[in-house]
């Protein structure tokens, strides 16, 4: 009997003592890198390029079908807020639609870009349509 009253106590022990965390929230300042050059670029401009991109979201969260190359190192605000999971369709189709202006033109990058976004919204089901128009710009010198 005094052994099933000292395993009792000290189960009773243990399941009162458990664990506890704490966490501690420092104010925190953003941070923001900045990156200065002096070096310039000559940009030759010429004819106008446009290139356009559409994808599907299914239940905000699973893509159907679209492009697989994008454009990288320039952020496309999409307006639509992050949703589907980090995936922003409005800046997916934005970068897609780049990358086949530049690459079907041989542009180095575009000058003055204007995106025409259209969104389909059906409820489970979301279209986007992106097109983009601009002058196709070419570095000729950096110095």
């Amino acid at each position: 009997m005094k052994r099933i009253a000292s395993i009792a106590a000290i189960s009773t022990f243990a399941l009162l003592t458990g664990c506890a965390s704490q966490n501690v929230s420092q104010p925190t300042a953003p941070l923001n890198g900045e990156v200065t050059t002096d070096l310039k670029a000559d940009v030759k401009v010429g004819e106008t390029i446009t290139g356009q991109s559409s994808v599907n979201i299914l239940f905000g969260m699973f893509k159907l079908g679209g492009d697989t190359q994008f454009a990288d190192g320039v952020t496309y605000g999409g307006g639509e807020g992050g949703f589907a999971l980090g995936l922003d369709p409005v800046a997916t189709a934005k970068s897609a639609a780049a990358f086949k202006a530049v690459k079907s033109s041989g542009a180095d990058l575009i000058v003055a870009p204007r995106y025409e976004v259209s969104v389909q919204d059906y409820l489970v089901y979301k279209a986007v349509n992106v097109k983009v128009t601009g002058n196709k710009g070419t570095v000729t010198a950096i110095r």
